[in-house]
């Protein structure tokens, strides 16, 4: 009986043993995992404010030449000389191709003799006019008389007809010369010299365009269009700048911003029936000819403004209902997920009007390794026009004033 508890009582010892170095081991491995805690992760924010932003929409065009003019002969001849290098630029009555023109002199010649043998008749049917008007009475009659004036009436009539002959012929003559109408760029030539050519013929002789200034013509949906109306009607949207002078912005096929802003020409009155969308044509300044008809680019429209805040494009993402949502952090420095539910494009941001107040602040960096509720250290930042956070300096603390 006595080994029996002497035996418990041992075990009892061993375990309170065991128990107090059991103790001792989380006492000491609690600091430790205190302090193994992973501080906040710095996230670049901006702080919003609320402002009136430009409303823009980005739409698809083609590039389309100012003018165009395909060159055709109005007289029929061979072609003698083609004054101009292919792919070459012209000015506005240069010579283009020069016409055979024996043939058209001879018809001036031709014309030029027959106006003067015109004229010569005339001072003679004048002079028997005169000479009938004092006879009527005594010795001539009166039919002879009214025919001397038919007679002078008739020589004149001859005169024009020479007049409009021998204008006629110095037409053709000229028209020879074919000249450009413009000034321009010219294709390729379809005639050599020692071709015959046609007056009007089908086949144009080369093709002349004018690509300074340049147009380029722009798609837009007619869905787009009403809700564009219904957003001025309701007061949303201020239409100032939906005019003729609304400055439009293109980005080339290679992504390169084109230098140049263009002006609103003319929009059409009436929607395609086949695309459900309607026109409208931009004119720019393209001194260095680099933009070309038929280029495909990307105009940024600004159609009006709005009030609201801007969510740069690197900040906004898409959940799985398409809303827009965005990052935020809280007063108490936790990140927060936001969704849009009507968001409008704003150049490189989207422009919503709800969901947001002055003073909070969006996550626009940082935030694709952190989700919601977790603990963050924000630093103020801003977003340049291409899209890259510029970190805001801190103004360097005041140096406490030197005790005298």
């Amino acid at each position: 009986m006595k080994r029996h508890l002497k035996l418990t009582t041992a075990l009892l010892a061993l375990s309170a043993a065991l128990a107090g170095c059991n103790d001792a081991a989380t006492d000491s491995k609690a600091p430790a995992a205190a302090g193994a805690e992973r501080p906040p992760s710095p996230v670049s924010v901006v702080i919003m404010k609320k402002a009136e932003q430009p409303l823009t929409t980005l739409l698809p065009g083609r590039a389309a030449a100012f003018q165009v003019a395909e060159i055709r002969p109005r007289v029929s001849g061979i072609i003698k000389e083609i004054a101009f290098k292919e792919g070459g630029e012209v000015k506005a009555g240069d010579l283009l191709y020069k016409i055979e023109d024996d043939t058209y002199r001879a018809q001036v010649a031709q014309a030029e003799a027959s106006l003067s043998k015109a004229e010569a008749g005339v001072p003679s049917a004048e002079a028997n006019l005169a000479r009938y008007e004092r006879l009527v009475g005594s010795g001539a009659t009166q039919i002879e008389f009214e025919n001397a004036k038919v007679t002078l009436l008739q020589a004149k009539a001859d005169v024009a007809e020479a007049k409009a002959s021998l204008n006629s012929a110095q037409i053709n003559l000229d028209l020879t010369s074919i000249e450009a109408p413009f000034d321009g760029v010219t294709s390729t030539s379809n005639f050599s010299i020692g071709n015959v050519v046609t007056a009007n013929q089908t086949d144009a002789l080369t093709t002349l365009r004018r690509l300074d200034p340049i147009y380029i013509e722009l798609t837009e949906s007619s869905a787009n269009l009403l809700r564009l109306k219904q957003s001025i009607a309701a007061g949303r949207l201020n239409e100032g700048d939906n005019d003729d002078t609304a400055d439009i912005h293109l980005t080339l096929e290679d992504g390169i911003e084109y230098p140049h802003v263009g002006k609103l020409d003319m929009s059409d009155m009436a929607v395609s029936q086949t695309t459900g969308t309607y026109s409208i044509r931009a004119v720019f300044d393209n001194p260095d000819n680099m933009i070309l008809p038929g280029m495909y680019v990307r105009a940024t429209v600004t159609v009006g403004k709005e009030n609201g805040y801007l969510i740069p494009q690197r900040a906004a993402m898409r959940d799985a209902r398409g809303e827009l949502t965005a990052k935020f952090v809280n007063a108490q420095n936790v990140v927060e997920t936001r969704a849009f539910a009507e968001s409008a494009v704003s150049g490189n941001n989207w422009l919503v009007t709800e969901g947001i107040n002055d003073g909070d602040k969006l996550i626009v960096d940082g935030f694709q390794w952190i989700g919601d509720g977790a603990p963050v250290a924000p630093v103020e930042a801003t977003v340049d026009a291409k899209g890259l956070v510029v970190e805001t300096p801190k103004a360097p603390e005041a140096t406490p004033a030197a005790k005298p």
